[in-house]
């Protein structure tokens, strides 16, 4: 499960291309751990920007930084490609 700076890591080096990933929050230790799903999260990154569209639909543009913080605290299920392509850059660098 890879968490928010690894997850930036591998947009970034992908950018242009939107994923789909699951935002998980874990709880306690031991036994008595818990992890809850947060919902399903589209992600972009184009140039310097995250774009990310959350579960309620609405989208956001963050800096890296912004991710970082909003995203800090979770882990993340494994990217999967949506197939959608938001920059033809990948194709050409």
């Amino acid at each position: 499960m890879p968490s928010a700076p690894e997850l930036l890591h591998f947009l970034t080096v992908r950018g242009g291309r939107e994923y789909r990933v699951t935002a998980l929050l874990r709880a306690g230790r031991g036994k008595k751990a818990t992890v809850r799903e947060l919902g399903d999260y589209r992600l972009t990154v184009r140039g310097e920007t995250v774009q990310a569209t959350g579960p309620s639909g609405q989208t956001r543009h963050l800096s890296p930084e912004e991710f970082l913080n909003v995203f800090g605290s979770y882990t993340f299920t494994p990217a999967e490609p949506t197939g959608l392509m938001t920059d033809l850059g990948p194709l050409f660098g």
